[in-house]
């Protein structure tokens, strides 16, 4: 009898269940432990909390990419016609603050100030979100962040420029393929590489293309090309929060955030 064999992502979405049960569990007894009440009050405490905030954001975004690895490769998207220069400004506006804790100046350059196009609005986030993280993580302070949206033809490009360290170009080749992935810096852990192979299958399903270009000590640029399409019906304005709750722009960026971005008073 031929034995068919589940592939390692078929899994991954049961995995990533038992892992935001569990998750849930730890985070609702560490507010019962340090509330925010008590937090305001003790700044020592405030900080202990604020290192569990920053582990726990980190693994629930860990377990998110998780669920988007199991992305079926056909099953057609739920494209809606969405405003992109609204939802790509307000990314932008909503991970400014977070970096300058760092250090880093972050700028969005748009020659338009409205374009609708049909995406899955969930997942162009998570990208975006995905290449601001990897950005902010591998520019050193006092380097700046660009994020353009431009027209090619019947194509949309959304950049993401950093003046970081740059990628060697013997890594450029493998740099989207997933496990493999070889991290630009050695000092610190910074994941399994999964995200950006991630961000280029959400770029293939929606018609369109993840690239990338470095020069070493100069920095880097993600461009995703998309299709300037539009789909039957209405610009949609549906809300979307995939973070059950928490702060979004903490949780997609928590890789790149230093624990102070998590005390209770930077999230007043």
């Amino acid at each position: 009898m031929e034995q068919h064999q589940t592939p390692p992502e078929a899994l991954f979405p049961a995995i990533a269940a038992q892992i935001r049960n569990a998750l849930s569990t730890l985070h609702l007894a560490a507010l019962q432990v340090t509330p925010p009440e008590a937090r305001e009050r003790d700044p020592d405490l405030d900080r202990r909390a604020a290192a569990m905030d920053q582990s726990y954001y980190r693994l629930l975004r860990l377990v998110n990419l998780l669920s988007t690895a199991a992305l079926p490769e056909d099953a057609p998207l739920a494209l809606q016609n969405r405003d992109l220069v609204e939802l790509v400004e307000d990314i932008c506006s909503r991970a400014g603050g977070l970096a300058q804790s760092l250090d880093l100046e972050l700028r969005f350059s748009c020659p338009f100030s409205r374009r609708i196009c049909a995406v899955e609005p969930q997942l162009l986030e998570q990208l975006l979100f995905h290449l601001l993280s990897n950005a902010f993580k591998f520019t050193p302070p006092g380097g700046a962040v660009t994020v353009e949206l431009r027209a090619q033809g019947k194509r949309l490009l959304l950049s993401v420029t950093d003046t970081g360290q740059g990628i060697p170009p013997e890594q450029l080749a493998a740099l989207f393929d997933g496990y493999l992935h070889i991290e630009r810096q050695d000092s610190t852990p910074h994941g399994l590489g999964l995200g950006l192979s991630l961000c280029r299958r959400i770029a293939e399903r929606h018609g369109g293309i993840l690239m990338a270009e470095s020069q070493a000590d100069k920095g880097s640029r993600f461009t995703l090309s998309l299709p300037d399409r539009q789909v039957d019906g209405s610009v949609s304005d549906i809300p979307f929060d995939y973070s059950g709750g928490f702060n979004r722009t903490l949780l997609a960026l928590a890789d790149a955030l230093p624990v102070q971005a998590f005390l209770i008073r930077s999230q007043g």
